[in-house]
């Protein structure tokens, strides 16, 4: 059974910096890309970031770009989101996701097999 188990997250000031992390099981790690997603309520799960199978490449939303970093380890089965430079609209849930497909450069949420459970991230102005 494959799991995506995330953490981190919560309450940080603007400016402030927060890291999530998601831990995944029951696949085969180094097999998938890895994304990260975010929901605000009433809105559309929309694309954060996306890192290839051996983390060569990366891919960014054009608001988190210079601010945000994603990177995995495949000995450890993580992938990371640092969030610097922080701002109230970044404020929603946060999920992780996995997927075997490299499909619009991993910014195709349906194109993601799993997901994990989201995280709430606020920051206040």
């Amino acid at each position: 059974q494959v799991r995506l188990v995330v953490s981190g997250g919560g309450l940080v000031q603007a400016g402030g910096s927060l890291r999530l992390s998601c831990a995944a099981s029951g696949l085969v790690f180094s097999n998938v890309v890895m994304g990260w997603f975010r929901q605000d309520p009433g809105k559309e799960r929309q694309f954060v970031a996306a890192i290839t199978w051996s983390g060569a490449n990366t891919r960014y939303a054009d608001s988190v770009k210079g601010r945000f970093t994603i990177s995995r380890d495949n000995a450890q089965k993580t992938v990371d989101l640092q969030m610097n430079s922080l701002e109230p609209e970044d404020t929603a849930v946060y999920y992780c996701a996995a997927t075997r497909s490299y499909g619009s450069a991993g910014t195709d949420r349906y194109s993601y097999n799993y997901w994990g459970q989201g995280t709430q991230v606020t920051v206040s102005s």
